[in-house]
């Protein structure tokens, strides 16, 4: 796919993306407030963040890849289970990568 290409499709998804948030702008608020509404809502969104997650995390160059990121993200993940602080989460995790880097783990 070519830069301009590439571009092109950043700024139409982008078009897509405002159009989306302008919409739901116009949804009554009965109905944004229904109880199915927002557990779907909160569903998504914590969905749509695993997958993220799962791929900045465990793929490079469209490969599965399982490396220190991995670990990382494990150490933050016990870390937030422990109820940690985000920033004590966020360095537990860098230091983890950083560690295992350092002792050559990809």
């Amino acid at each position: 796919m070519s830069r301009l290409a590439v571009w092109w499709a950043v700024l139409a998804a982008s078009v897509v993306v405002l159009a989306t948030k302008v919409a739901g702008h116009l949804v009554p608020r009965a109905v944004l407030e229904r109880p199915r509404v927002v557990r779907t809502a909160a569903l998504v969104t914590a969905a749509l963040l695993a997958a993220l997650v799962a791929v900045q995390t465990a793929t490079t160059d469209g490969a599965l890849v399982l490396d220190a990121r991995l670990a990382a993200l494990a150490v933050a993940a016990v870390a937030l289970l422990l109820r940690a602080p985000f920033v004590l989460v966020v360095l537990l995790a860098a230091a983890t990568a950083a560690l295992l880097r350092w002792l050559g783990v990809p």
